[in-house]
């Protein structure tokens, strides 16, 4: 039976059996690019570099990608892998150690990913908990985490496993650890958004998360003493909203317990035993922080209802006018001429400049990046050149990039063109080549997989210069 099999045809057994056998596939493809991973971490071995010229500012250098024990490669190897496998260059790091790991220091783990009878997964989970253990304590993991890791008790009673192990195998590193988690406490929002609503993530000592909830808590009855009608979770969230405005939490405190405290209300008063005097107010308006959220709206002739919040994700303009309506102030301000900034003669990139490169490629420009702060480096596609032509600094000739993409395309042999503004052709060392624009990385097909219509384009947005 092959994956081309029409499925409509198989009985339920037949498609059953069908299931295994893609199964079974995908665990060998998954042990296949371990593999791989593994000998191209091989074939950059540090021999590759010239130590002169890798002590050279902005120069590719040797980095241990795996634990103790595994051997130091060439820091750029991950790039070309990672764009080749349609993942980030940090992704494909993380292969090659792992693999690194399992090969050198899992061995019993990795003879059963090699038999198939271990996930990739599972494999690789066990590669990363014990990267900071010595050879011989991640032997120790090896050895009793290698049975059970084929599926045979479920992923978060496996996750307890291998953590426990790991503990057993260094308990004095293990309290270490716990000591120096003990530092690292955090209050931070969340990374992840969803449909207009983001998390903030506290970490802290016990008696201190017991405290806030307590407090939250008990400004939520405040609240709902006042009369609010909302559930208790929404009155928690009003809760924090307040406690994050010290000085109107006091103020509102002092208010509901002077109003509380007043003598009980006369003897007709229908409930008999309220209170005489106006409930105090919250006036949310003075909570409310002064921030600045960049909202990006769309206009054309085909309407739409999406908006973008920076640092946040898409939204409906119905949240915008409902959420940040009664609260914000918005400065309106007319769509920037991306393609009409006129270029300037320096090295140095004008604000405008970088505001027209933010909008029309909000994300690093190299294959399959993920970074999409504003603080990234502006690259120059063409270098610029000191004695070079006039208007080498113009949209056009521009690209967002982390520091550490910058130097693989200025010292690790990839090219990149760039034949419309926003839209960057890169060639790999191997000559692979992809097509990055604003709608994310797409692999242009090589050699005799190209269409004719594919092999032209390639050919006319990269064209070498002489």
């Amino acid at each position: 039976m092959h994956l081309t099999t029409a499925l409509d045809v198989l009985t339920e057994a037949e498609l059953l059996d069908h299931a295994d056998e893609v199964a079974r596939m995908q665990r060998e493809c998954e042990a296949q690019v371990l593999r791989i991973a593994l000998q191209v971490a091989i074939l950059h071995a540090p021999d590759r570099i010239d130590p002169a010229v890798g002590s050279l500012p902005g120069r590719e250098r040797i980095r241990r990608f795996g634990g103790v024990g595994t051997p130091d490669v060439s820091e750029f190897a991950a790039a070309a892998l990672g764009a080749r496998i349609g993942i980030s260059t940090g992704s494909a790091h993380s292969l090659m150690a792992d693999a690194l790991d399992l090969v050198i220091r899992l061995p019993q783990l990795w003879r059963r990913v090699e038999a198939l009878e271990v996930k990739a997964s599972y494999a690789r989970f066990v590669a990363r908990r014990t990267r900071d253990l010595t050879v011989e304590q991640a032997s120790y993991v090896d050895e009793r985490a290698a049975e059970s890791a084929d599926g045979r008790i479920p992923w978060s009673r496996f996750e307890d496993l291998v953590t426990g192990l790991v503990v057993a195998s260094d308990p004095e590193a293990a309290h270490r650890e716990e000591r120096a988690n003990a530092a690292r406490q955090v209050a931070r929002p969340t990374r992840s958004t969803e449909s207009g609503m983001r998390g903030f993530f506290v970490r802290a000592p016990f008696p201190v998360v017991a405290l806030l909830d307590a407090r939250v808590q008990w400004i939520a009855d405040i609240l709902e003493a006042l009369g609010d009608t909302d559930d208790l979770e929404a009155r928690r969230v009003k809760a924090i909203a307040v406690l994050a405005s010290p000085h109107e939490a006091v103020a509102l405190i002092e208010a509901f317990i002077a109003w509380r405290d007043r003598p009980e209300c006369p003897a007709d008063d229908r409930h008999g035993h309220g209170r005489t005097g106006d409930r105090p107010a919250v006036d949310w308006s003075r909570l409310l922080p002064t921030v600045t959220l960049h909202v990006h709206t769309y206009a054309g002739p085909e309407p739409t209802s999406a908006a973008r919040v920076e640092g946040h994700g898409p939204v409906t303009e119905e949240w915008v006018r409902r959420h940040l309506g009664p609260h914000a102030r918005f400065t309106v301000k007319p769509a920037l001429d991306l393609a009409g900034q006129a270029p300037v003669d320096a090295y140095e990139i004008p604000d405008r400049h970088r505001q027209a490169v933010h909008l029309m490629t909000p994300a690093d420009t190299f294959p399959w990046g993920v970074s999409t702060s504003r603080t990234q480096q502006i690259d120059h596609t063409v270098p610029f050149r000191r004695a070079g032509p006039p208007g080498q600094s113009s949209v056009g000739n521009y690209g967002p990039m982390t520091g550490f993409h910058h130097r693989i395309k200025t010292h690790g042999g990839w090219q990149v063109r760039q034949p419309f503004p926003g839209l960057y052709v890169w060639r790999d060392p191997h000559g692979a080549t992809y097509l990055v624009d604003h709608s994310g990385t797409r692999r242009v097909p090589t050699g005799s997989s190209r269409s004719p219509a594919e092999e032209q384009l390639a050919r006319a947005l990269f064209t070498l210069a002489a």
